[in-house]
């Protein structure tokens, strides 16, 4: 190339970064007018009638009438969530398929990174986090405990044979009730399912002593008589368990960190404009009053935000559910 070449290269250069950079937005633009032209789905990696399926449901409800496109949900149950976290992260990135998860997407990574075949973050585009969720204990009626110290006395004397649920190794509830066994210094043994709502089940039945349950979807089962709460990961008491103490009341103040979060990813390399759409439909949805006031009645606390704050705050609960399966002594299956 001539030192005339270079010159003229160079003078025309910012021109063409502007151009390029002009037509990356036309693109975009175009995308954002023409997407969705079918259905969407969004793939939860939990049973049907659990909190997370639950709330993907009722967003999907909502965005069905926006996106004037069926949102459809598809449970694709197994290993805490992995299959329907891998699917998706191998799924095309064109705005069809997206992912309804919860902290899972970090813990898995966490516990078994040699094993995961998806980066949560190289992975995905983070969309919007819907909603937190805090939870209770809960037990059947019967069981004779009444208060999360008589239920860990009752550990102490009975080591390993007080059970407890979950809906998977490394989820939610099976963290904190291993942070349980750390804080309180006992031994239990920890029962995994696929799903939250089969392991209720077992609860109510006794075949399981107890388990964490996100608030959502449980009220009715309390009010019926088919589970009592010991105690509640709320910072004050909640009205709707005015009986039930906080986790700090009980003395272990470190079992609300365990409140699990739920929101939507896509696979990453989804054009921006696809998940800015996404996104801004979603906090749409959850600040329509009907929704945010069912989420409330379910227990959830609404979240809604924007795809670089969801980002944000996936960096930092990466960070401190690494310190607490450290801190629990949790290891992969």
């Amino acid at each position: 190339m001539s030192q005339e070449t270079q010159r003229r290269y160079f003078r025309l250069s910012p021109f063409a970064f502007l151009l390029a950079a002009v037509c990356a937005l036309s693109a975009n633009a175009v995308v954002a007018q023409t997407w969705p032209a079918k259905p969407v789905r969004i793939v939860v990696g939990f049973a049907a009638g659990g909190p997370t399926d639950v709330i993907a449901r009722l967003l999907a409800q909502d965005m069905t009438a926006a996106l004037g496109q069926s949102v459809i949900v598809e449970n694709r149950t197994g290993a805490n969530a992995i299959i329907a976290t891998d699917f998706v992260a191998r799924a095309a990135p064109d705005g069809y398929t997206a992912l309804f998860s919860s902290l899972s997407l970090l813990v898995n990574a966490i516990l078994s990174p040699d094993k995961i075949k998806y980066d949560p973050f190289r992975d995905f585009a983070p969309v919007s986090n819907a909603a937190n969720l805090p939870m209770l204990v809960v037990t059947r009626p019967s069981t004779p405990v009444n208060s999360l110290r008589e239920l860990t006395a009752l550990a102490k004397r009975r080591p390993g044979e007080v059970t407890y649920g979950s809906a998977g190794h490394g989820g939610s509830a099976h963290l904190a009730g291993a942070m349980l066994e750390t804080l309180a210094g006992v031994k239990m043994t920890h029962i995994s399912f696929r799903g939250n709502a089969p392991a209720l089940i077992d609860v109510m039945s006794g075949q399981v002593t107890f388990m964490f349950y996100p608030m959502i979807g449980i009220a009715d089962h309390v009010a019926g008589g088919k589970l009592k709460v010991l105690a509640i990961g709320t910072p004050a008491r909640h009205p709707d368990y005015p009986a039930a103490p906080t986790m700090a009341e009980a003395g272990l103040p470190g079992l609300a960190e365990t409140a699990p979060w739920v929101g939507v990813l896509v696979p990453a390399g989804t054009p921006p404009a696809v998940v800015n759409r996404l996104s801004e439909e979603m906090r749409k949805s959850l600040a329509r009053h009907e929704t945010k006031s069912r989420l409330t009645t379910l227990g959830a606390v609404t979240v809604g935000d924007t795809p670089a704050q969801f980002q944000e705050f996936l960096k930092n609960d990466h960070e401190r559910w690494a310190r607490v399966i450290k801190s629990a002594g949790v290891k992969a299956e």
